[in-house]
């Protein structure tokens, strides 16, 4: 019998997380392609953008959106955000009126994202559930934009900010010991900045800051 328990014990093989080593600057195409097979696997990663790093996952992708929700501890209130890789993908997912695309066009690539009125293509799980509402990001980021063109599609993502921190996390190493046995993969591409995205509100016709973050909010105040 405890000999049966000792083999039980021992096949018991937890979720840890890959650690893969990208350039940041210049990101080696097979590893981000290898990243990218794992993201359409439905794989939950940490990844580094603009700001922090991030938790990103195919868009729609039931599974790794709740473990995304179980790690942070939100609720179906919590707002996703997806990151594009330029402003031609953004009427697919969200309703921009001329004026914000202008304000859009004028702060990107850069460490923004954008609140929006969703469209009826975008999966009802992504949306704020009573606004109806989703965050845009398109970063300046190689790694990021590098993924992007890969998937050809946007990354489903949310800051890699974890229940009772103030700050998201910004070293990989540090990723991996807290939380690398909660997601299939983290890049390392070196430390990123503690700000997070400013996050601007363009859902009802003017602009609203509801977070300041790295991103310049000068001419909004």
């Amino acid at each position: 019998m405890k000999a049966l328990c000792a083999s039980a014990k021992l096949a018991y093989n937890p979720r840890v997380a890959k650690l893969i080593e990208v350039h940041p600057s210049d990101p080696q195409p097979h590893r981000v392609q290898k990243i990218v097979e794992r993201i359409r696997d439905g794989a939950l990663i940490a990844y580094p953008t603009d700001s922090s790093y991030a938790f990103g996952c195919r868009i729609g992708d039931k599974k790794p959106i709740e473990r995304i929700h179980r790690i942070r501890r939100t609720d179906k209130k919590h707002n996703f955000t997806l990151v594009c890789a330029d402003l031609s993908e953004i009427s697919v997912y969200a309703r921009v009126d001329n004026w914000a695309y202008r304000m859009i066009k004028s702060l990107t690539p850069g460490p923004y994202t954008f609140i929006l009125p969703a469209t009826r293509q975008l999966p009802k799980m992504l949306q704020n559930p009573k606004r109806r509402t989703i965050g845009i990001r398109v970063p300046d980021h190689p790694l990021v934009n590098a993924m992007l063109d890969e998937l050809g599609e946007p990354i489903m993502s949310s800051t890699l900010l974890l229940p009772g921190d103030e700050l998201p996390l910004t070293d990989p190493l540090d990723i991996e010991e807290r939380i690398g046995h909660e997601v299939d993969i983290i890049i390392d591409a070196g430390p990123t900045g503690v700000e997070p995205t400013t996050v601007l509100d363009l859902s009802s016709g003017s602009v609203e800051v509801l977070r300041v973050g790295r991103g310049d909010t000068s001419q909004f105040t």
